[in-house]
């Protein structure tokens, strides 16, 4: 399949960008573009090549790192386990000695897949892995908010994204996949509502972003088909058709740290297809899928899978 480069992307030249959570999936394909518009981005992650995480899967934040590089940028890999606050300590440290200044901040650590159950009620589901569901997903973004920040505010312009899963429209109207997961994704929500009211005084902007049914790396090996391949889970998921790459919610991102008016946007929560039709970028296959709204006019309606007029 052949992948389009993004044409819109602004120039992020002497940028410094900080994306928490980038060993795989959102985070890496962030870091990535981030990179590919010419930012200096400190990935982090608790797999290195060294040691893996529970999750043990094989890609680690210097592999990210490279890739940053590669796109054309300047990645560099801090292994940090953002649950720890003198780990984060250590990381905001050693960003001010090298760089005395961050520009954005993309909030995007998760860890959650394997943790939440589908459709279980809070008192079926699995208390120890629901408690640690909060933590990986909301007690990070406070912690590492906490020591980054005050990098951010030294100067206007800051933007922090907090990545999330849902529009606060859609979630706020809908029960989302289990008593765990539905606070944690909703916090995050709120997260960039508060930020937006304290950065606001310091010239900073706070966003929530959400990306739509995302072709990660585990998605991908879990209905058995690659980035290329994608399309042959149709015939067993039909409403994957408006799945998107990790690269279109990266090419967002780069897009929201490029904007010169980016301070309209603060406190709001927005999405990838929302972002494509107003920033003009698009998915590596050309389209821009707009994943929510198709999720609430086609499946919700229990119409057939059809993405015509929606990518």
């Amino acid at each position: 399949m052949r992948h389009m480069p993004d044409t819109s992307a602004p120039d992020l030249s002497g940028k410094i960008a900080l994306v928490a959570g980038a060993t795989r999936g959102a985070g890496r394909a962030i870091a990535v573009q981030l990179g590919a518009a010419g930012a200096t981005v400190y990935v982090t992650g608790r797999t290195t090549r060294e040691q893996r995480s529970e999750y043990n899967r094989s890609e680690t934040i210097e592999d990210t790192a490279e890739l940053v590089t590669a796109a054309g940028g300047t990645g560099i890999a801090v292994p940090t386990d953002h649950l720890v606050p003198e780990q984060v300590r250590v990381l905001a440290d050693r960003i001010d000695a090298e760089q005395g200044r961050l520009d954005v901040l993309v909030n995007d650590v998760w860890g959650g897949e394997r943790l939440f159950e589908f459709d279980k009620p809070v008192w079926e589901h699995d208390l120890d892995n629901g408690l640690r569901l909060m933590r990986l997903g909301v007690e990070t973004h406070a912690i590492t908010s906490h020591f980054v920040l005050p990098l951010l505010v030294r100067q206007p312009g800051g933007l922090v994204i907090e990545m999330t899963d849902g529009t606060s429209a859609y979630n706020g109207t809908r029960y989302r996949n289990s008593y765990f997961y539905d606070l944690v994704k909703n916090s995050v929500l709120r997260m960039a509502f508060v930020l937006a009211h304290e950065l606001k005084s310091h010239g900073g902007t706070a966003v929530a972003l959400s990306p739509g049914w995302m072709r990660s790396e585990m998605m991908l090996e879990t209905l058995g088909v690659t980035e290329d391949t994608w399309r042959d889970a149709l015939t067993e998921v039909p409403h994957f058709c408006i799945s998107e790459s990790t690269a279109y919610v990266g090419r967002a991102v780069a897009a929201l740290a490029g904007d010169p008016d980016i301070a309209r946007r603060n406190g709001h929560s927005v999405s990838s297809g929302q972002l494509a039709q107003e920033y003009g970028f698009t998915d590596l296959d050309g389209s821009r899928p707009d994943c929510w709204r198709y999720l609430v006019e086609v499946e919700e309606t229990g119409k057939p899978a059809d993405a015509t007029g929606y990518r």
